[in-house]
C-alpha cells in the first residue's frame, strides 16, 4: 500500500472555528488523564517491594492491571456518562488521543528517555478522524463528522486512484489558522529509484547554502535573521501587554503569524532547492549531517535558520516522488581530503579553499567536499551493487522509446511533470538567489 499526505488550508467560520478549539481542549483533558493514570501506576511500581517511602504512597492495588490503551479506551463510555461533554466529541478523536498516548510511551520505552509530559492550554494542536466510508472532500469543502461542512482551498486535486484514508485538523498561529492533513492511500507498488543517470553530490554550509559537485552553488537566505528585528519589536510590544488581556492575545497572534511566515518561506525554498536538483541530476548523494549536533555550536541560531535536517528530509521525498536517487553518505573528512588523489588536506574552518600539496588540485573548500561525497556515494552504491539497476519507475531519456511510464505520471501526482526537457539541464550561478518556479 502507498500512504501519502496532502495538507490543505480550511477555513472554518465562527461558530466551527469556536467548536474546533472546544475540541482541542476536551482531547487535551482527556490526554492529560490517561497520562495521570499512567504516571500513578508506574510511581506506586517505584519502591522496592520489602519497604515503603515515609512520606507517602500511592494508594493503587498491588494486582492493578497496567491502564494500556485498551483498557483506558474502554472506560471512555464511562466517563462519558460522568462528563457529559465528552459527548459532544467524535468517538474516534478520543480513542485516537489515547492511541496517541500510549504511541508516544512506546517510544519513550524505546529510546528510554523522553517520559511524555501534560500538555499545557494551547499545546495541544491536532486531533485526527481516523477512517471515512466515503470521500468527505466534496467541491470546495470537506465534510467533518459533527463539525459539518468546512471551506477548503483544494489547490491540488487527490490523484485518482487514491481515496482518503484518515484526516488530521491542524491549528496554527494560536487557533487562527486552520488545515487539514489528509491521509491517502492506493494499492499501487512504487519501487525504489536506481542508481541511474548522471550522479551529483552535495555539501551544505553557512557561506553557501548548498554547493554541488558540477560547480554550481546556492546562496543561502537568512529567512530568521532578516526578520529578527521585525520580530523583536512585536515582542517587545507583546510582553508589555496585560497578560492575559485581548490586546496580549493580539500582539501574541502577530508574533505567532510571523513565525508561521518565516518557517513558510524556509519551506518554500528548500522544496524549490529540491526540485532544481532533481533538475539537474537522477542521482543525488548528500552528507548525514548531525544535525542536533549542529544546533548546540557557536553557530547555531545559523544552522537553526538554514535547517539543514528539514531540507535533506523534503530533498528525500521530492526524489522519491520525482524517481530520482537520494542516499546519504559519512560526512565524516569529507572537506579534509582532497578530491581528487584522496590525500588528507587539513585546514581549519576560516580557510575557504582547498589547495592540495600532493596533487596541486585548488577549489573551493565546498566544492572539494561535495565531489568528496560524489566519490563517498559512488563508492558505496558500487560496494551495494546498485550501480545500473533499473525499476519500472525510472525515467526514460529523451531519445529513447518509451517502454513504462514514470509512477509521477502513472498515478497523476499534481505538482510533478515530465523531467524529459530537463534532462542534463544544470543550476547555473546566474540563477543563484531566485529558484526556479515549478508547478
Amino acid at each position: 500500500m502507498l500512504t501519502m499526505n496532502y495538507r490543505y488550508r480550511i477555513y472554518p467560520d465562527a461558530v466551527q472555528q469556536t467548536e474546533l478549539l472546544e475540541w482541542l481542549e476536551t482531547c487535551r483533558g482527556v490526554y492529560n488523564y490517561a497520562l495521570r493514570e499512567l504516571k500513578d501506576w508506574v510511581a506506586s511500581r517505584k519502591c522496592l517491594v520489602d519497604r515503603c517511602s515515609l512520606e507517602k504512597e500511592y494508594i493503587i492495588p498491588a494486582n492493578e492491571p497496567f491502564p494500556s490503551y485498551h483498557r483506558q479506551q474502554n472506560n471512555l463510555p464511562k466517563a462519558k456518562k460522568q462528563f457529559p461533554h465528552l459527548g459532544k466529541v467524535h468517538s474516534q478523536v478520543l480513542q485516537t488521543t489515547i492511541r496517541r498516548l500510549h504511541d508516544t510511551w512506546e517510544a519513550f520505552q524505546k529510546r528510554g528517555h523522553g517520559f511524555p509530559r501534560f500538555k499545557r492550554f494551547g499545546q495541544f494542536k491536532s486531533f485526527v478522524f481516523p477512517q471515512f466510508k466515503v470521500n468527505p472532500i466534496n467541491g470546495n469543502a470537506i465534510k467533518l463528522p459533527k463539525i459539518g461542512e468546512v471551506s477548503i482551498n483544494l489547490h491540488r486535486p487527490i490523484p485518482e486512484g487514491f481515496k482518503v484514508k484518515q484526516v488530521r485538523v491542524l491549528s496554527k498561529v494560536r487557533g487562527t489558522q486552520w488545515y487539514v492533513v489528509v491521509t491517502i492511500e492506493s494499492s499501487v507498488l512504487v519501487p525504489d529509484a536506481p542508481v541511474h543517470g548522471r550522479a551529483i553530490g552535495i555539501d551544505l554550509g553557512l557561506e553557501r547554502f548548498l554547493t554541488a559537485s558540477d560547480g554550481s552553488f546556492q546562496e543561502r537566505p537568512k529567512f530568521f535573521k532578516s526578520m529578527q528585528r521585525k520580530l523583536k519589536l512585536l515582542q517587545r510590544r507583546a510582553v508589555r501587554k496585560q497578560k492575559g488581556s485581548k490586546n496580549w492575545e493580539k500582539a501574541q497572534i502577530e508574533v505567532s503569524r510571523l513565525h508561521h511566515r518565516i518557517a513558510n518561506r524556509r519551506q518554500d525554498f528548500h522544496l524549490k532547492t529540491a526540485h532544481k536538483l532533481c533538475d539537474q541530476a537522477q542521482t543525488i548523494f548528500a552528507e548525514d549531517l548531525n544535525v542536533k549536533g549542529l544546533t548546540r555550536g557557536m553557530l547555531r541560531k545559523d544552522c537553526v535558520d538554514a535547517a539543514f535536517g528539514q531540507f535533506l528530509y523534503l530533498t528525500e521525498w521530492v526524489c522519491w516522488k520525482r524517481g530520482v536517487y537520494f542516499a546519504k553518505v559519512n560526512p565524516n573528512g569529507t572537506s579534509q581530503t582532497c578530491p581528487n588523489c584522496l590525500a588528507t588536506v587539513t585546514k581549519g574552518l576560516e580557510v575557504r579553499e582547498h589547495h592540495c600539496p600532493e596533487c596541486g588540485y585548488r577549489t573551493h573548500r565546498d566544492h572539494a567536499a561535495a565531489e568528496m561525497v560524489l566519490h563517498r556515494g559512488l563508492e558505496n552504491a558500487v560496494a551495494q551493487g546498485l550501480w545500473g539497476t533499473e525499476t519500472a519507475c525510472q525515467v526514460e531519456r529523451a531519445d529513447a522509446e518509451p517502454s513504462s511510464a514514470s509512477f509521477e505520471s502513472s498515478v497523476g501526482l499534481s505538482g510533478v511533470y515530465g523531467l524529459d526537457k530537463w534532462r542534463g539541464a544544470g543550476i547555473s550561478n546566474r540563477e543563484v538567489g531566485k529558484p526556479a518556479l515549478y508547478p
